[in-house]
C-alpha cells in the first residue's frame, strides 16, 4: 500500500469517482452477490445451495470485464430472477465509506467538479440514489451503459470526454478498479487513486501499483477529518 502525501489540488479541476468500492461499501454487493443471490437462487429454482453458489459463482466469473458482468437485465434474463428485487432486500447494507460526506462537500467549498463514473447498472445505481443522498453531493453521475462500454474500455472515456469535457492533465480518478485505473491512465489521466479497502468486511489489500488511500481524510482539501 502507498499512502499519498497532499494533493495539489490547485491542479485538479475535475474529480472523477468510482461509485461501488470507493464512495459505498463494496459489501453491499460482495454480500449480494456471493450470498444473498446464490441462496435465494437456489430457494427459487430448487437447487441445492452449495452447487447453486459452485455454479453461480464460475458463471458469473466467465462475464468478468465485459459489460454483461454489470448489467442486471442481462443477468435478470440468464438465471430467470429479478435481480433488482433481490437487491432491494438487502439494501440495509448500503452504506458510504469513511468520510465520504465531507470529501464530497470540500469538493464543493473548493469549486472541483465531482462526477461518478460507474459501471453499475441504473438499476443497481437507482437503489443506491433512494438510499443515500449521493446525487445531491455531486455534479454529475455517468453510467457507462448508457455508452454501451464499460470503464475498462477506452471507448468509455472517449465519450466520457464528449459529455463532460475535461483536461485528463487536470482530473483526479478516484476507483477501486485496477484494471479501470489503466485505462484511464492509458486515456492520460493524470491523478490516479485506488482504494485500500473497497470492502469493509474484507482485509485490506495491498497495492503497489497506483497509490491507494485507505480514507478520503488523507486527500480532502482543507482538512484532515470528518
Amino acid at each position: 500500500m502507498i499512502v499519498p502525501a497532499a494533493l495539489d489540488w490547485s491542479s485538479i479541476d475535475t474529480v472523477l469517482l468510482d461509485m461501488d468500492g470507493t464512495l459505498l461499501d463494496l459489501h453491499f454487493d460482495s454480500f449480494f452477490w456471493l450470498e444473498h443471490l446464490p441462496l435465494r437462487y437456489a430457494d427459487i429454482h430448487q437447487l441445492d445451495p452449495a452447487e447453486a453458489k459452485r455454479w453461480l459463482h464460475e458463471r458469473i466469473m466467465q462475464e468478468q470485464g465485459t459489460l454483461n458482468w454489470y448489467c442486471l437485465d442481462y443477468w435478470s434474463r440468464e438465471l430467470d430472477v429479478d435481480i433488482v428485487a433481490l437487491k432491494r432486500e438487502v439494501t440495509e447494507r448500503i452504506a458510504f465509506r469513511p468520510h465520504v460526506k465531507d470529501f464530497l462537500s470540500q469538493l464543493k467549498v473548493h469549486d472541483k467538479r465531482a462526477v461518478i463514473v460507474t459501471n453499475a447498472h441504473r438499476g443497481s445505481l437507482m437503489l443506491k440514489l433512494e438510499k443515500t443522498d449521493l446525487a445531491e453531493r455531486v455534479d454529475h453521475i455517468i453510467c457507462s451503459h448508457d455508452y454501451g462500454v464499460p470503464k475498462e474500455v477506452q471507448a468509455f472515456w472517449q465519450r466520457l470526454q464528449q459529455e463532460e469535457p475535461f483536461d485528463p492533465e487536470r482530473t483526479l480518478l478516484v476507483d477501486d478498479s485496477l484494471a479501470v485505473l489503466r485505462a484511464a491512465q492509458t486515456y492520460g489521466i493524470r491523478y490516479l487513486l485506488s482504494i485500500v479497502q473497497p470492502d469493509s468486511q474484507s482485509p485490506k489489500r495491498e497495492i503497489a501499483e497506483f497509490t491507494a488511500i485507505d480514507r478520503f481524510s488523507s486527500i480532502t482539501p482543507g482538512g484532515d477529518d470528518e
